[in-house]
């Protein structure tokens, strides 16, 4: 396969797996305390975390796990968890009674929830890594981060243009979606558990088999 071909490839792996689209109204109701310059700003802080991580794990994620002793099943079951304690406020409306002033506490939502795990989640990490075991030869390895950097693009311009399309919904509306979302996100992060969880399963029952 070809330098360009590999690129698409990988741009097109990652994009669906980061899904700009589905991240655009998390990243609204994340952000929904904050105005348009302060949205703007986020979403490139997000962007840019997310692409140096997975720059990071291109480069070096297996050595990293390695040297932690880390498994890709344990960055899906921590990846769910957060993913899980993130969207109970939304979901419950919790999170509207402190999103006032969310840098008075420190938070930067720019960080997390948005750049991890929403953007440079488990799926998206381990995508890269994968990638980067295919890669063959020096054009290719260059094409991964290509396209790391072409998904992260395309993610930032998707999250720019979310909120002024997503302020016809009004108030109620942006409640009603944030509710729906805080749903979506509990589920998103309870099969990342799942996900993580079915190898070490699997693996335990395989042993108990041949143990027997």
């Amino acid at each position: 396969m070809g330098v360009f071909a590999f690129t698409a490839l990988c741009a097109s792996s990652l994009l669906t797996i980061i899904d700009p689209i589905a991240a655009a109204p998390l990243f609204v109701a994340t952000t929904a305390t904050q105005s348009a310059v302060e949205r703007r700003r986020t979403a490139v802080r997000a962007t840019a975390v997310a692409l140096g991580l997975l720059c990071l794990f291109a480069a070096a994620g297996g050595g990293i796990f390695r040297l932690f002793g880390i498994t890709i099943e344990a960055f899906r079951i921590a990846g769910g968890i957060l993913f899980f304690t993130m969207a109970l406020p939304m979901l419950t409306g919790a999170r509207s009674a402190h999103a006032t002033q969310p840098e008075a506490h420190g938070d930067d939502p720019a960080i997390v929830p948005l750049g991890v795990p929403i953007i440079a989640g488990p799926g998206a990490i381990s995508t890269v890594m994968v990638l980067m075991g295919q890669a063959d030869g020096i054009g290719q390895a260059v094409g991964v981060y290509v396209a790391i950097a072409i998904a992260c693009v395309v993610t930032l311009a998707t999250l720019w243009l979310a909120p002024p399309l997503l302020h016809r919904l009004g108030r109620a509306g942006i409640a009603l979606v944030t509710r729906v979302l805080g749903l979506i996100m509990c589920v998103i992060g309870i099969q990342f558990v799942l996900d993580g969880l079915r190898p070490v399963v699997i693996e335990v029952i395989r042993a108990a088999r041949m143990a027997g």
